[in-house]
């Protein structure tokens, strides 16, 4: 019988094109890379993709400050985060932007369809004109005091403080950031989806198990007032693409944002003929696709994205993975305390190992706030990686090698401790599956406490002073060695870098299937170095390193 395997597409959300990747970006980042490495080894077919978001007032006012084009900053700013990203192991199988030929093929046939099917309205609008650069100004143009919780120096199309969404001419007391006028009202015609057309079918989907229960209910707000029209076009100038056989009007970015993972997949199956676009994207699709998202931009891809999908016959998500902030020290992160750091900043004086294991013992199904915590994330890097884990493996294999040229015994000193141990790893499987990370790595650490014991309680460096107990020296040291082998599979999603040494170290390849079958009469290597402790001397530097950086920067601004 042929089994049959999963297939799965995993999309993190597009990062902004205006800006570097940040602490807060990794950690969706990370999340999806270890949930995407366990289905990985457990023999599912997945497809990890990502994009630049590259449209929108954001990249113009870049542009603007940098005296480059818009399509120089993205160019650039694509490049950098690809980077990032490749240096924190995150196991893309595409990253592209939403500036590219996929995208604005879809962007075109997606319109085309909405409006075929009369989801499209055009609409007179009121909108904010700066009457001395006589331009109609884009959201981002324009600040204000926010309308619903009454924070300054906001923008025109959300408030950064409280979340609120709302019209540019709603802002208080505002102003043109380019000319600094108050602007006048004038009118314009626009174009709007319907999204009231798919209220009923939205209510049910939100509530089909597709996304975590708080979420749900969360969005079930917006229903109540009614859902509105949504404005998807915006006027000249903008930085975008142009609206078909409508003069001086562009899609709003928040339209091409999302169809950009469609636009990313098929510049994937361009590039290998053996993936089926429409094998993932048809309505009737029995593959699986997952959002991984911040609870900001829930709305989104809650509402417009499922709704523009079924008014297109395109496939919905299976789930959105949800998740919080990142707090560092228990606060947002600050530029003045040098807490604002860039995935960059920290790979100067840490590794990308250490943040994606603290990240794990941190992350769960949930979408509660994450806090990075300087002091305990030294802790729990160095007592956990560096005293359990590698320490396990360091401690046996030096006897193994001196004594036996690193071969293992032909039997399990303990078979009822290896039977815990594969016992074990169906709880832990089944945490990495549902994105309990954190229950996932406290387990292991227990397993790794027990494996510890094990060695502390057969006492190997007593066995190695008197030769009529060699044979048990080496049973135990093997016996060890296997333990280790199985914590580091468990722990492969988490740290790629350290696993491919313990990999060369042992021999043998991490593989999940292989954890019922112990390494034996088999030969390992010299052990090497995997991992150096974190001393707290790093965290200080770095945190002078962020400073440094915001400071000139906004030096720059000025």
């Amino acid at each position: 019988m042929t089994k049959v395997v999963k297939k799965i597409l995993v999309t993190c959300a597009l990062p902004y094109a205006n800006g570097s990747i940040h602490l807060g970006h990794m950690l969706e980042h990370i999340q999806a890379d270890i949930w995407v490495r366990y289905q990985k080894m457990r023999g599912k077919q997945v497809y990890f993709i990502c994009a630049d978001d590259a449209h929108g007032t954001p990249i113009m006012l870049k542009a603007l400050q940098l005296g480059l084009s818009p399509e120089q900053v993205i160019t650039k700013m694509k490049s950098e985060h690809e980077i990032d990203f490749a240096n924190f192991n995150i196991s893309y199988d595409n990253y592209h932007t939403t500036h590219s030929k996929e995208n604005h093929y879809f962007v075109k046939l997606i319109y085309k369809i909405l409006k075929k099917n009369r989801f499209i309205k055009k609409h007179t609008v009121f909108q904010l004109y700066d009457p001395i650069k006589k331009m109609f100004l884009p959201d981002r143009f324009v600040k204000g005091t926010c309308p619903k919780c009454k924070s300054l120096d906001q923008y025109g199309d959300n408030c950064e403080i409280c979340g609120s969404t709302y019209n540019s001419t709603d802002l208080i007391e505002a102003k043109s950031i380019l000319s600094g006028v108050k602007p006048e009202i004038r009118d314009s015609n626009h174009l709007f989806f319907d999204l009231p057309s798919f209220s009923n079918m939205l209510k049910d989907w939100i509530h089909s198990g597709i996304m975590p229960k708080q979420v749900a209910n969360k969005m079930q707000e917006w229903f109540k007032s009614g859902l509105k029209q949504w404005n998807i076009s915006r006027d000249a100038p903008y930085f975008g693409f142009k609206i078909p056989q409508v003069p001086d009007k562009y899609f709003y970015v928040w339209l091409d944002a999302p169809i950009g993972y469609m636009g990313s997949f098929k510049n994937l199956c361009d590039k290998n003929s053996n993936i089926d676009f429409e094998e993932f994207w048809n309505k009737n699709s029995t593959t699986e696709l997952y959002h991984f998202i911040g609870k900001d931009i829930v709305y989104f891809h809650s509402l417009f994205w499922p709704a523009i999908l079924e008014g297109c016959n395109f496939r919905k998500p299976t789930y959105l993975f949800v998740h919080g902030y990142i707090t560092i020290n228990g606060a947002k992160m600050s530029k003045s305390r040098g807490t604002f750091i860039k995935a960059s900043t920290w790979l100067r004086h840490l590794d990308s190992e250490s943040l994606r294991y603290y990240y794990a013992t941190k992350i769960s199904s949930n979408i509660d706030d994450i806090d990075l915590n300087f002091i305990d994330f030294v802790k729990r890097v160095n007592s956990d990686i560096v005293n359990k884990v590698i320490n396990l493996a360091s401690r046996n294999a030096n006897f193994l090698i001196k004594y036996f040229d690193g071969k293992l015994s032909n039997k399990l000193a303990d078979p009822l401790l290896y039977q815990t141990f594969i016992k074990a790893s169906e709880k832990i499987g089944d945490a990495w599956e549902n994105r309990e990370f954190n229950y996932a790595t406290r387990k292991i650490m227990t397993m790794a406490d027990i494996a510890n014991r094990y060695v502390d309680n057969q006492k190997p460096w007593m066995l190695a002073k008197d030769t009529k107990h060699i044979v048990e020296l080496q049973s135990i040291c093997s016996m060890s060695i296997n333990l280790f082998r199985i914590i580091m599979i468990w722990l492969k999603p988490v740290l790629p870098l350290i696993s491919k040494k313990a990999e060369d170290f042992l021999q043998s390849e991490l593989s999940w299937e292989d954890i019922p079958y112990p390494l034996i009469n088999h030969t390992i290597s010299p052990f090497k170095e995997m991992y150096k402790r974190i001393e707290m001397n790093k965290i200080n530097d770095l945190i002078k390193d962020a400073k440094k950086e915001c400071h000139e920067k906004s030096s720059k601004e000025k």
